[in-house]
């Protein structure tokens, strides 16, 4: 005898972020209190790196010539940090820009995430690295930091400290940086759900919930097993 049960369509969504982008965070963030909230959206996360700053050395660079660099000074830069570390206290996240000391670069960050998307954990990591740099000042480009705190997720601190040390997936996320940018993507964070819609920024949970439910409005009937 056949039983006909129905199976949820998983949404999928697909986040396109840097882990040196404040809003970044605060997206990644609302996006989680979405689905604590939304559980029947089934939403299915699946993770594409952009480089904010593709040049950055591997060792990263100190904040004060970064913020040179990029804002044209510390002044300016503490200004800008003032107005999202506001947003961000408004959502319960607790921005500690004067804790980082180092500018790295995230590609090993965004290394680390490719390969623990296999494992289940990618969301969890996503997560503790965004608040190891901003609220903890860490620096998230060195291996050790990024062994500790994949290994707090559950995944094997050897494994992930040989995958680091290796050359793997280096090219993926450069090629993967590129495409964002063919594609038109010129700003994160971007969310791309189920490949038919997009929207870029920071967005509040409601409106990505308005957005999630339009395009499961859209699409086929629930798919149904036997």
């Amino acid at each position: 005898m056949n039983v006909v049960a129905p199976r949820q369509a998983r949404l999928i969504v697909e986040v396109i972020f840097d882990f040196v982008c404040p809003w970044c965070y605060l997206g990644v963030h609302r996006l989680s209190l979405l689905q604590m909230r939304r559980p029947d959206l089934a939403i299915q996360l699946v993770w594409w790196p952009f480089l904010l700053n593709p040049d950055m050395p591997r060792g990263g660079m100190s904040r004060m010539d970064y913020a040179l660099r990029k804002f044209g000074g510390e002044d300016r830069a503490r200004r800008l940090f003032k107005a999202i570390r506001d947003v961000g206290a408004a959502d319960g996240l607790q921005f500690e820009f004067d804790r980082i000391r180092r500018t790295p670069s995230s590609i090993d960050a965004h290394r680390l995430i490719r390969f623990a998307e296999s494992s289940a954990v990618a969301e969890a990591l996503v997560l503790s690295i965004f608040r190891a740099y901003f609220h903890d000042g860490a620096d998230i480009g060195k291996h050790e930091v990024l062994v500790s705190l994949a290994a707090q997720t559950g995944l094997d601190r050897r494994t992930v400290s040989e995958f680091l040390a290796s050359d793997e997936a280096i090219e993926c996320v450069h090629s993967d940086n590129l495409q964002a940018h063919r594609l038109g993507i010129n700003g994160v964070p971007c969310f791309v759900i189920d490949q038919s819609r997009a929207i870029a920024g920071a967005q509040e949970p409601e409106v990505l919930e308005k957005l999630c439910d339009l395009v499961k409005a859209e699409s086929p009937a629930d798919v149904w097993s036997t």
